[in-house]
């Protein structure tokens, strides 16, 4: 039997599946990921700080006009679709599987694709606040409104609902996480690198039978896996419909 054979299997035999997924995950739909040589921490900018500074809560209040400059050029992909592995997994759900997602991107394609539970670990770029009446706003409002989106009723500057380096975790969206992935009987860990903290860490908490890494690149967690695809996500789900 293949391994693609035995993924199959598994996740038809599965009762809670917990989907665990990273940046890699999207790269198939036109958004970059962070670290390899494409991705947004290697290219250039017209400011002089570093990508890792410019996504931080100091530079958002420090350096508002600019970081709204990056964040809406190399963060926000709004003519992004769901790919076929986003889709795989709303359809696990759809033929009667209980599929929970857990996710460290902002893109909203999980929940584009069909997925219904969804925790954002760092937030979404659908989800916009007012800092000062906590009035909502959508992403066309941020993105329309320059250089830097102001409420249209009190002034307060509109932030992203994101999670910004030096920023908390919700602790809501942790505590489901962490309660998703210590009952499911098979985890999927699809598109990340495990490297970023505390996210990479709720893998600790996995007690269930079946821990499945599918990664582009290795990761520290590959020996402690039943099954790992070091290939591409597009790949292994084609092999397994």
């Amino acid at each position: 039997m293949s391994k693609y054979d035995t993924l199959k299997e598994i996740l038809q035999n599965a009762r809670q599946i917990v989907v665990f997924t990273g940046a890699g995950i999207s790269v198939p739909s036109g958004i970059p990921d962070f670290r390899s040589a494409d991705g947004i921490y290697n290219q250039k900018t017209n400011l002089n700080y570093r990508p890792e500074e410019i996504i931080s809560h100091s530079f958002f209040y420090n350096h508002t006009k600019e970081f709204f400059e990056f964040y809406k050029s190399k963060m926000v992909y709004e003519d992004a679709k769901p790919n076929d592995a986003h889709k795989f997994i709303a359809k696990l759900e759809k033929q009667g599987k209980n599929v929970i997602v857990v996710t460290q991107n902002i893109d909203g394609l999980h929940q584009a694709a069909g997925s219904s539970t969804v925790y954002e670990l760092h937030g979404s770029i659908h989800r916009n606040y007012c800092e000062k009446c906590n009035r909502s706003f959508g992403l066309k409002y941020v993105m329309t409104h320059n250089p830097i989106p102001y409420c249209d009723r009190c002034h307060g500057i509109v932030k992203p609902d994101v999670v910004l380096y030096e920023e908390e975790l919700n602790s809501y969206v942790i505590e489901r996480s962490i309660s998703a992935i210590m009952t499911c009987d098979v985890m999927l860990v699809i598109g990340t690198s495990l490297t970023v903290y505390p996210a990479a860490g709720f893998i600790r908490y996995f007690k269930g039978q079946y821990l499945i890494v599918i990664n582009k690149e290795p990761t520290s967690y590959d020996n402690m896996c039943d099954l790992v695809f070091n290939e591409d996500v597009i790949n292994v789900f084609k092999n397994i419909k």
